[in-house]
C-alpha cells in the first residue's frame, strides 16, 4: 500500500502506454478542431499572398485564444460534474481502499 497511492496499485506500463496514447488522440483532435475553426474563420478561402497577413494572423491568435477558453471553461464543467456525481454516489478517494 502507497502512502501517497492511497492504496491504488500503481498502472502497469501497456496501462502507462495506453493512457499516452490516447492523451494523444485527444490532443490531435484538438488540435485539429482548433486548426479548422480558425483556418475557416480567419483564412479566406481565396489565397492573395503565400505569407499571412497581419490581420489574419491577430484573428488567428485570438481565435485560438478564445477556443482554449473555451475548452478549459468546458473541462471544468465536466470535472465538476463528474465530482458532484462521484460525491453523490460515495465514490471519493480511499473508500473500500483500506
Amino acid at each position: 500500500m502507497s502512502l501517497f497511492g492511497l492504496g491504488r496499485p500503481q498502472p502497469s506500463s501497456a496501462e502507462k502506454i495506453a493512457a499516452a496514447e490516447a492523451e494523444m488522440d485527444l490532443i490531435t483532435t484538438m488540435f485539429n478542431q482548433l486548426q479548422q475553426a480558425c483556418m475557416k474563420k480567419c483564412i479566406p478561402k481565396d489565397y492573395r499572398e503565400g505569407e499571412i497577413n497581419k490581420g489574419e494572423g491577430v484573428c488567428i491568435d485570438r481565435c485560438a485564444a478564445k477556443f482554449f477558453d473555451v475548452q478549459m471553461k468546458v473541462s471544468e464543467l465536466l470535472q465538476a460534474e463528474a465530482a458532484a456525481k462521484g460525491g453523490a454516489l460515495g465514490g471519493g478517494f480511499g473508500v473500500g481502499g483500506m
